[in-house]
């Protein structure tokens, strides 16, 4: 009897154990949210996005389609923020805050877009006649893959890693 009730205090047990951990994992976002900030001379600039994995799929020109406006990032919008006038890439964007969208080009030279909407979810509302400013930017091949998406602020811009790409954006 002892016996019996043992094994079924543990059969509970790993049961509530198993279920609170899957309870977790349901809990915890595919794409979860992230923040990257930095200043760049004067300027604080704040980078809002979601971080998707890349969990064995191809990313670039298959579940991130070529020439098709990408919301840079999973869920909402990217969003790039500066309290400053700053220069990006050699073109002056106002002080203010912006959805930030990229254009994926097999060539190599893609399109960074900053728009005047920051509220957007993904880029299925996105209006080109909102654009504050779009530059072209090369991007370079990583040593290794880049499993989650990350943003990193640095003192000559910033850039945008995911998979096996690294797109520098260059601000002053």
């Amino acid at each position: 009897m002892k016996t019996t009730i043992k094994s079924i205090a543990l059969l509970f047990a790993a049961i509530t154990i198993s279920a609170s951990a899957m309870a977790q994992d349901a809990k915890k976002p595919a794409s979860p949210a992230a923040t990257a900030t930095g200043k760049i001379k004067d300027a604080t600039i704040t980078i809002a996005y979601s971080s998707p994995s890349v969990k064995g799929r191809k990313i670039w020109g298959g579940l991130e389609k070529y020439d098709v406006v990408w919301r840079a990032g999973a869920n909402d919008a990217t969003t790039f923020e500066t309290d400053k006038n700053i220069t990006v890439q050699g073109k002056a964007l106002p002080a203010g805050k912006y959805s930030f969208f990229l254009i994926p080009r097999e060539s190599g030279t893609w399109t960074a877009i900053f728009n005047k909407e920051p509220k957007q979810w993904g880029a299925y509302k996105y209006e080109e006649a909102k654009d504050a400013l779009r530059v072209d930017v090369k991007v370079k091949a990583l040593k290794a893959t880049q499993e989650t998406l990350v943003y990193k602020v640095n003192k000559g811009g910033f850039t945008m890693e995911w998979d096996k790409i690294s797109v520098p954006v260059s601000i002053k």
